[in-house]
């Protein structure tokens, strides 16, 4: 057993309970290397934010879960040298069963989720409710999950999505104990979050998709006050990153995401983590492809993971100051 507090993690109570005071999201950004996380604590950092390090089953797959450990371990130490000790959670995200959670807060994780969604009810509270009492005996936080997102990032897909029912969601709280709930209220997996079907064009021709279920989410909010509410799938899919990776040979045709002010009025509610993935995914891609077409004979990974890591942490940046709003909060009582 190792603890994440010998590394100077935290869980995720605290942080959303200041979050839910102070009306902003915890940032939850995916990472799977090195550049991804440096990128994620500068802005961090810099913008005096709380910070979630995100892994999925994929990302233990392919860094390693000792090495994800011990990045971990060195985020705490690089902000500490940064000159800021922001609160940093290493959380799991979308956990497929109780032997992944388990062995994620065996190594040092201060918060998993426990993916149930896609399980009949009594079999997602059934395998929620295990993985919170393990998860609980160590000061670990617990996130379940009621409805099912469409789309596909790592290894969660689905064809469609499925709203969360506010009728469900007091039951589901009560049974498995979890400490914070994430719901499907329309956003999506992936950066095809709508079909051109679902959206409208502007006069620029950009998709616009259909606006968030924000009465889904006041539902939960009355049968759950106080709760705190995630939302996964919360990518915007910026356009200025889609041009410029099709510009430079890339094809991603019919990328729409969820629009930065309908998340901003979101993390103004009870919803208090908000996952980004595919917008980092973007960011990193438009800065590489740019690099090579315009500098053909270059081959020094450093050379284009440099303005890779910048343009990541220009739009984490952004996203803390402008969207989820978690700038300044970083050392909120």
């Amino acid at each position: 057993m190792f603890s994440y507090k010998d590394i100077g993690l935290v869980n995720t109570k605290h942080l959303f309970e200041m979050a839910m005071k102070g009306h902003y999201a915890v940032p939850a950004y995916n990472f799977n290397n090195m550049e991804q996380m440096q990128a994620i604590i500068q802005a961090c950092v810099e913008t005096k934010s709380p910070v979630i390090l995100q892994v999925s089953k994929g990302a233990r797959a392919y860094a390693d879960k000792y090495i994800l450990r011990n990045m971990a371990r060195g985020a705490v130490e690089y902000a500490h040298e940064l000159g800021a000790d922001i609160p940093i959670v290493l959380h799991l995200d979308h956990g497929p069963n109780f032997e992944v959670a388990k062995d994620c807060i065996d190594n040092g994780f201060s918060s998993v989720m426990i993916d149930g969604s896609a399980l009949p009810y009594d079999e997602n509270v059934a395998v929620t409710k295990k993985v919170v009492d393990y998860a609980h005996q160590f000061d670990v936080t617990v996130e379940g999950e009621l409805g099912v997102l469409a789309g596909v990032e790592d290894d969660v897909a689905a064809a469609e999505s499925h709203y969360t029912k506010p009728e469900e969601v007091q039951d589901f709280v009560s049974k498995t104990g979890v400490d914070s709930l994430a719901i499907s209220i329309g956003t999506s997996h992936g950066r095809c979050k709508f079909t051109p079907e679902q959206c409208t064009r502007n006069a620029d021709g950009v998709l616009v998709p259909p606006p968030l279920a924000f009465d889904v989410l006041e539902g939960v909010e009355k049968k759950l006050p106080g709760f705190p509410i995630v939302l996964h799938g919360s990518s915007s899919v910026p356009i200025e990153y889609v041009r410029i990776i099709e510009q430079f040979g890339g094809k991603i045709p019919d990328s729409v995401g969820i629009p930065e002010e309908q998340l901003r009025k979101a993390a103004q509610s009870a919803v208090c983590k908000i996952n980004i993935d595919s917008d980092g995914r973007l960011a990193m891609t438009a800065a590489i492809r740019k690099f090579f077409a315009e500098n053909p004979s270059k081959f020094d990974p450093r050379e284009y993971l440099g303005p890779a890591r910048e343009e990541l942490k220009k739009m984490y940046m952004h996203k803390n100051i402008e969207v989820l709003g978690s700038a300044g909060h970083a050392f909120d009582k």
